[in-house]
């Protein structure tokens, strides 16, 4: 098993992942990635100003990938 470590990355800073998660396949890593990912979009929905985010997936040797939220809007207020 690997771990896998998920930090959060959005326009004030990185907040590492202290613990880490073990998985078997970087499938399962991936997945769990966009969980987070769609965990943190609930969170920013009722937000004014909608951030971007990103989840920075790495093992304790190297960066693994990363998935991003990006929000991009036309409306005109």
């Amino acid at each position: 098993m690997t771990r896998y470590y998920f930090d959060i990355r959005d326009d004030t800073g990185l907040y590492p992942d202290e613990e880490g998660l073990e998985f078997v396949t970087q499938s399962e890593a991936e997945v769990e990635a966009a969980q987070t990912l769609a965990d943190l979009a609930r969170n920013l929905a009722p937000m004014d100003e909608r951030r971007d985010v990103a989840v920075e997936v790495r093992t304790d040797t190297e960066c693994v990938f990363q998935a991003a939220l990006v929000f991009n809007s036309s409306r005109v207020i």
